[in-house]
Parts: C-alpha cells; structure tokens; sequence
C-alpha cells in the first residue's frame, strides 16, 4: 500500500525549486511549497481514488494535511473528492470540516470546499453547519460557505428543496455584499455567474437590490451572462 510517506517523497521528487519559490510568494503563507503542477497532483489522486479503500483514502488524507505541505493539503482534498462514495457516512464530512478552521489560503479553501460540497450534495442536511461558517472571522472560511454551495447554482432543474437551498445561499452573498476583502467579493461574483446560467433573472434581482453594493470589479464578473 502507498502510504502518505511514500506519496509526500513521490511530491517531493516532482517538485521544481523555482515554481514552489514562485507559488510561496503568490499565496503569501509560511508553509512549504514544493512546485507540483495541479495537472500533476490530478492525475495522482484519480490513481489513488481508484487503488485505495475509503478507510486507506482517510488516513492518508489526514495524513498529507497534517504534512502542512501545499501540495500534501491539495491532494488530501483531492483524494476526497468523489461525488459517490459508498458508504457514505459521517467520516469523510467530518475530516474535510475538522480542517476549515485551518484554511488560510484561497487555494487550500476551495480545494476542501469543492470535496465537500460533494458530500453536501449527498445529505443536504448540513447545510446548517455550512450556515455558521458565514458568520465566521476567517474569511476563507466564510468564503468556503459560498466555494461548498456551488454546486446548488448550476443545477438545471433544481427540486423544490434545491430552489430553497439556492435562495438562502443567495441570503448568505447578500450578507457578504458590506465585506470588501476582494476574496469575499470574487467569490459572490463566482456564485452569481454560474446561477446566471440557470436562473438569470434571480441574478437581475439580486444585482437590482442587494448587489448594488458589490465592488465594481465583483458586479462586472457577476453580470457578464445577464448584461
């Protein structure tokens, strides 16, 4: 069996020096950077997806994010994401939320928001916990509870309960409109885009009223579909 050891030397190997100086300073955080490719780290965990068990995917995602390497936390998030797995219980939602207090980058946020919003998907029902996230003080985090509902924006034919679940996150970006951290507002604009595709008149509606207060660059990304 591959062990994170084995998975963390394999990164290593794969790693250039003047990318990982490079990727340091563009996201501006302490931990190690090794200079993966994403197309790398991809490939790696679609192999490891259907080689290792749920329980061997668990342990050696925990393992890569207590690494505190970038490109360890990215493949941890990468190894979760799976729109079904079987059985999917309470473990791997718990793995992926045990981390959020830990997001301190957009990249590690949306990596471990995108594997989450999978299991949202699968029982809906936590949504209540992603609902405290908006409140939070980490803006990564707060941005990951718009990252982790993606999915509910571009539904085609969203069920009664979808529809609920869609306005509410639409209560959620209408909270985030007063934050001026760009992150914040780059991920409104990303929410209300991919809806535009589905419903943009609820897009109009939301620009016509509380997204009057969205920075400039925000409600021109935003509008691009419904203009």
């Amino acid at each position: 069996m591959t062990t994170a050891s084995d998975l963390l030397a394999e990164l290593r190997a794969l790693g250039a020096p003047d990318k990982a100086a490079e990727m340091a300073a563009y996201h501006k955080t302490a931990r190690p950077f090794l200079g993966v490719s994403a197309q790398v780290l991809d490939e790696r965990a679609r192999a490891l997806r259907g080689s290792l068990t749920l329980c061997q995917r668990l342990d050696s995602a925990q393992a890569l994010w207590d690494s505190d390497i970038h490109e360890g936390r990215i493949l941890a998030a990468k190894l979760l994401t799976q729109a079904r797995i079987r059985p999917d219980d309470t473990a791997v939602w718990q793995m992926i939320t045990g981390w959020v207090p830990q997001f301190d980058s957009w990249a590690l946020a949306d990596h471990a928001a995108i594997a989450g919003a999978k299991r949202l998907q699968a029982v809906p029902a936590r949504l209540h916990e992603v609902a405290g996230w908006t409140q939070d003080p980490n803006i990564w985090v707060r941005r990951a509870a718009l990252v982790m509902t993606l999915p509910y924006a571009r539904l085609a034919h969203p069920k009664p309960a979808e529809l609920a679940i869609r306005a509410r996150v639409l209560e959620w970006a209408a909270g985030y409109v007063a934050d001026r951290d760009r992150f914040i507002q780059k991920a409104v604009a990303w929410w209300l885009r991919d809806l535009s595709r589905r419903d943009p008149e609820a897009v109009r509606h939301f620009l016509d009223g509380p997204g009057q207060g969205l920075s400039k660059p925000a409600r021109r990304e935003a509008q691009i579909l419904v203009s």
